[in-house]
């Protein structure tokens, strides 16, 4: 069974894979937009919106309180438009020192909480890993696979 512990290595494993997919990627080159409407930059600022959103939800999971009412985040895509357009006009380096910001809290977040709540099956499980690894995974092969065919 997976421990708590692990759980957080394993998302700042996948956050160092997220990182690397961005290495040498010129901050010009970030702004192209190739995921539909978005950019590295747009994928980055929901990244953050998520880490964000879910810090809270993790510090009701330790008080024993439901981490979001019902429904709460059904439409996905409107929450990661609301992100986006939060941060229209942002530039890309304080995007990329909010990602990191955010990341290191929403890991802070995370590791305090008990091995039960992110052992598999446990109330904060799925929302770590479905703002962390899994997301940082998604994200990281979307921006490889972008950069072998149209970025430097």
């Amino acid at each position: 069974m997976d421990s708590g512990h692990e759980l957080v290595a394993q998302t700042e494993t996948a956050y160092g894979e997220l990182r690397e997919a961005l290495e040498g990627l010129p901050e010009a080159r970030m702004t192209d937009a190739w995921l539909g409407t978005w950019s590295v930059r747009e994928i980055l600022i929901h990244m953050s919106g998520w880490h964000r959103e879910m810090i809270p939800a993790l510090a009701r999971i330790a008080r024993g309180e439901a981490p979001y009412p019902d429904g709460a985040y059904d439409d996905l895509d409107a929450w990661n438009a609301r992100f986006v357009e939060a941060r229209s006009g942002v530039k890309v380096a304080d995007v990329l020192a909010e990602l990191a910001a955010s990341h290191r809290d929403f890991v802070a977040a995370a590791a305090a909480l008990a091995d039960e709540h992110l052992a598999p099956g446990g109330r904060a499980r799925s929302l770590v890993e479905g703002s962390g690894a899994e997301h940082y995974r998604e994200h990281a092969a979307q921006i490889r696979q972008w950069r072998a065919t149209h970025a430097p």
